[in-house]
């Protein structure tokens, strides 16, 4: 059955009006339970005769709470006398209103679940629990031993998560100061996956898109949702909201269907574990390092941090000798083991295997807060495009595919060429279709997406290009797979397809690869461990790519 719940803001000693408040509301909406997310009391240190008079009067039973409410420590450390009566044990500082801890796990008897952590990180503590039960202060091993609780109807923090804006498009108002943020909140917000997760900020309100977590091994065709909101104080300036109201049902199960309007978790997932070994090689080989051998079907792997993320700069391990350019926010690279040799495409002396990667450390495109990043990879795209036009004659187009998953490491894009005749007869995206066919996959859609931020699901790309006909070396009618879908780019005309991928089916992330190379004719290189080149001949490639591509490197460009 849903309870009605409704969290205040930071009231700061303002009892009276807030309790006022609540009492006109409750008379309309039967509210079971009340959470006070900031600060009750005014903080001691400055407090008022009148702020101690308010603390007195609601000891002696004199301030009516017309329902339940909990309540934790803010930003500010409790009254003396608040601390006095809690000491005496019973968790009641005067009928109905209730004392949650600093940090707790609370089920009322509506059977919400409420995980509290209240105050901010004591830098001076670096390990273990704190002991002062009522000062606002807390340690990250605080945070940590709340990731036992495993779930979470409501989560109540005094900090934000670090990182919670990552993917959305909703501003905090001008001229406000960030709230204070901890990347131990996000790891915990991450672990209980909360339906509801709330903070408070001084003078504004905030709300974040919602935003969908990994399915777990339990439940692995539902993505628990998490609402992400910050509430001003009772004495805002601004007047901003403090006050949020919601009916939840504990017992009801995640959702289905991710709401429209959703976004990826803005967090790294807390689980060191891993759930696609196959991911693991996708990342190794661009590494110097001895490869990975293929785990078994039950191992997990650690998910790589930046420095061992074979696709980050900052990882001692990267193989240099294979970039190829870097502008602001991305990189190109040749491939290591690529699928293409010197001699497939006799215009371009190399193998033209290409990969697009964003400098962020980030799963999906959407993941990625600016989206400079995305139009900058289009930028290096359309370079590689004038490239082909320029050297190959018309002879040749382009493929450009991309698996962006929520639970992805590092996103990227690869591009091959291809010959113009197949994309003009429609086997390009033949080949794509009915290998998706063949595997039982969803059927792909003819649809431009962006930067994905707009995608409920995870999702295999791919871009199919062709020179305008002015370039093609022999230019005609046959435009048998673009028809209106087909999109026109300053350097010719291309087809996006997207295949939607969900939990219900494993997705082969050697997808893309393996389809081109039945296309070309390079069945016995779909695996890059069958690709292997000596270092001299993988810098004798990037050189001889790099000197291709000079003139169409816009990161050469002086500014």
């Amino acid at each position: 059955m849903a309870s009605k719940i409704i969290v205040i803001g930071a009231i700061a000693g303002q009892l009276s009006a807030a309790f006022e408040k609540l009492s006109k509301l409750h008379a309309k909406n039967s509210f079971s339970l009340a959470i006070v997310a900031g600060d009750l009391f005014a903080d001691p240190e400055v407090a008022s005769p009148e702020d101690e008079e308010t603390v007195s009067s609601l000891l002696a039973g004199n301030v009516l709470i017309p329902f339940p409410t909990y309540f934790s420590v803010g930003k500010h450390a409790l009254p003396q006398k608040i601390i006095d009566r809690l000491e005496e044990g019973t968790g009641e500082v005067c009928p109905n209103l209730y004392f949650l801890g600093k940090r707790s796990t609370t089920k009322t008897s509506e059977g919400v679940r409420i995980v509290n952590l209240g105050g901010t990180v004591d830098p001076s503590i670096t390990a273990g629990l704190s002991k002062e039960k009522y000062l606002p202060f807390h340690t990250e091993g605080d945070a940590k031993s709340l990731h036992g609780a495993n779930t979470a109807d409501i989560l109540i923090t005094s900090a934000w998560p670090s990182s919670v804006r990552n993917g959305s498009n909703i501003p905090i108002p001008e001229e406000t100061e960030d709230a204070t943020s901890e990347q131990c909140v996000a790891e915990l917000c991450a672990a209980l996956k909360p339906r509801y997760h709330f903070s408070t900020s001084t003078n504004f309100f905030y709300e974040r898109e919602p935003f969908f977590h990994l399915p777990n091994e339990d439940n692995p065709n539902t993505r628990p949702l998490t609402r992400f909101i910050s509430l001003a104080s009772l004495l805002s300036p601004s007047k901003a909201k403090y006050l949020y109201a919601f009916s939840l049902d504990p017992s009801a199960p995640p959702p289905i269907e991710v709401p429209a309007g959703s976004t990826a978790s803005p967090f790294r997932p807390v689980s060191k574990k891993r759930h696609y070994v196959a991911e693991q090689e996708t990342y190794s080989r661009y590494s110097n390092s001895t490869p990975h051998h293929r785990a078994s079907k039950r191992a997990r792997q650690p998910l790589p941090t930046p420095s061992e993320c074979f696709f980050c700069l900052s990882n001692p391990s990267l193989a240099t000798h294979l970039i190829t350019s870097i502008a602001t926010d991305t990189y190109l690279t040749t491939a290591k083991g690529p699928l293409s040799t010197p001699s497939t495409y006799p215009s371009l002396p190399f193998p033209s295997h290409i990969l697009l990667i964003p400098l962020t450390h980030a799963p999906t495109l959407s993941a990625i807060p600016d989206a400079a990043t995305y139009h900058e990879m289009q930028h290096y795209r359309s370079a590689l495009h004038s490239m082909i036009v320029a050297k190959a004659g018309g002879e040749l187009g382009a493929v450009t595919w991309e698996v962006s998953r929520a639970d992805g490491i590092h996103i990227h894009w690869q591009f091959l060429p291809v010959s113009v005749g197949l994309i003009k007869k429609g086997l390009v995206e033949a080949a794509f279709k009915v290998e998706a066919e063949n595997e039982k996959y969803p059927l792909f859609k003819t649809k431009e997406i962006g930067d994905g931020r707009g995608e409920k699901n995870d999702y295999f790309r791919v871009w199919i290009w062709r020179p305008g006909k002015k370039n093609e070396a022999q230019p005609s009618e046959e435009d048998n797979d673009h028809g209106p879908d087909g999109l026109t780019t300053s350097t010719g005309t291309e087809v996006s397809l997207v295949l939607p991928l969900s939990a219900k089916f494993r997705f082969d992330l050697q997808f893309g690869r393996r389809v081109m190379a039945k296309l070309l004719g390079l069945e016995k290189r779909v695996s890059w461990r069958d690709c292997g080149q000596t270092e001299a001949e993988e810098v004798a490639d990037a050189e001889a790519f790099k000197k291709a591509f000079r003139e169409f490197d816009f990161s050469m460009e002086e500014e």
